[in-house]
């Protein structure tokens, strides 16, 4: 069964922060908030874990669109080829911020992701993600959790999400009712940025 484990967005708590990276630095799954939706997580670094996630959503794990949830731009050139002046200032202008950044990928990736041309690239506004990037020392591998209701896609209460995840994961972080609109997707390895779905991120800001 799954832990719900109450962390506050505003001051999260260090001993609760460094438990849950221990549960993904051994393999463990982790539900968390974002500045978006609530998203499943694990350790970028831990392939049992990625096939574990895969799983669930029902991919083959190379073929997976997964996010890599970053603390910040500085660790960007670990994952992603380098990138032009244009493409970095409108990193530089939306994150931390709700948008997923579709990168071209480089020869670092993880060897499960060695095949992906591209690779997608979120910072969100929230500081339990950022801590848990930091205290981690590298990228969490995120999915959004969906929901099978048509009419609200996404489940914002924590309680709920422990309900229906109880089995499938170790760790539930209740950060809080989360937002039910996901991140404005953005591919900017094209000639100009391209709009792959629109989200909670404002798309005039390109």
């Amino acid at each position: 069964m799954a832990e719900l484990l109450k962390i506050y967005n505003e001051n999260p708590e260090q001993n609760k922060i460094q438990k849950v990276i221990n549960t993904l630095r051994n393999g463990g799954l982790v539900i968390y908030p974002t500045d978006t939706v609530y998203g499943l997580g694990c350790d970028i670094t831990n392939t049992s874990a990625l096939e574990k996630i895969a799983q669930i959503k029902g991919v083959k794990l190379e073929k997976a669109n997964f996010s890599f949830i970053c603390e910040d731009l500085s660790n960007l050139s670990d994952y992603v080829k380098q990138i032009d002046t244009a493409t970095f200032k409108i990193l530089k202008r939306c994150l931390p911020g709700p948008y997923t950044f579709v990168l071209p990928g480089n020869n670092n990736l993880p060897s499960v992701f060695k095949k992906k041309k591209t690779v997608g690239i979120r910072v969100p506004d929230n500081n339990i993600c950022k801590a848990l990037v930091s205290g981690l020392g590298n990228p969490i591998v995120s999915t959004s959790i969906k929901d099978d209701d048509e009419v609200l896609e996404y489940t914002t209460d924590p309680e709920l999400i422990k309900e229906k995840w109880d089995n499938l994961v170790d760790i539930v972080i209740d950060g809080g009712y989360g937002n039910n609109i996901p991140s404005t997707v953005i591919d900017l390895t094209t000639a100009t940025p391209e709009v792959i779905r629109e989200g909670k991120g404002s798309v005039e800001i390109m």
